[in-house]
């Protein structure tokens, strides 16, 4: 699967993308935010992490800004299982992408392609810590569910207190029906 935004290209990885996705991600920065990476982030787990997606069944992608005429690996994003959730998104961006407007344009964009295969419920969180993770949610129509509660950060070792996030595509679904 493949998207394409008014700034950006969405796409799976490919091995050859890992030395780009090291130099974007392999920030302590991003990482933090993260749930699953280690710290320090090297090539290897570069090279894992899309060798990962292999037959993933959600929509997953590296995310690619054009900037002059460049195609340029800033961020990943994607829905997918984590526990006991079917349909969790998260995202990242490396932080010379932060504040342009990225993570919400990409957003977008991946939650049409959910309603697109018929999931009618995402969930998502974000670390107390990283509130500008929440603004995105809030802006793409996420609702915080009232609970809260910890993930472990690989990175940083720990259980982080996180606040909690839905959005229903039903709705979502059943316009793009009607414009098509």
């Amino acid at each position: 699967m493949f998207a394409r935004t008014e700034r950006l290209t969405l796409r799976p990885g490919w091995i050859e993308d890992a030395p780009a996705l090291l130099a974007a991600m392999g920030h302590e920065a991003v990482i933090r935010n993260l749930s699953r990476p280690p710290w320090p982030y090297t090539l290897a787990d570069a090279e894992a992490f899309v060798a990962a997606w292999q037959g993933d069944p959600g929509p997953l992608f590296l995310i690619f800004a054009h900037n002059a005429g460049r195609c340029d690996l800033i961020g990943g994003i994607g829905i997918g299982p984590l526990g006991d959730q079917p349909h969790v998104m998260g995202y990242w961006l490396t932080p010379s992408a932060w504040g342009r407007g990225y993570a919400t344009e990409a957003g977008r964009a991946s939650l049409d392609i959910a309603a697109t295969l018929g999931i009618e419920r995402v969930l998502a969180g974000h670390y107390v810590d990283n509130p500008a993770s929440g603004a995105v949610l809030r802006r793409l129509g996420f609702v915080a569910t009232g609970t809260r509660s910890a993930i472990h950060s690989r990175c940083r070792g720990m259980e982080v207190e996180t606040i909690d996030y839905a959005i229903e595509l039903t709705d979502r679904r059943h316009a793009r029906r009607l414009a098509a």
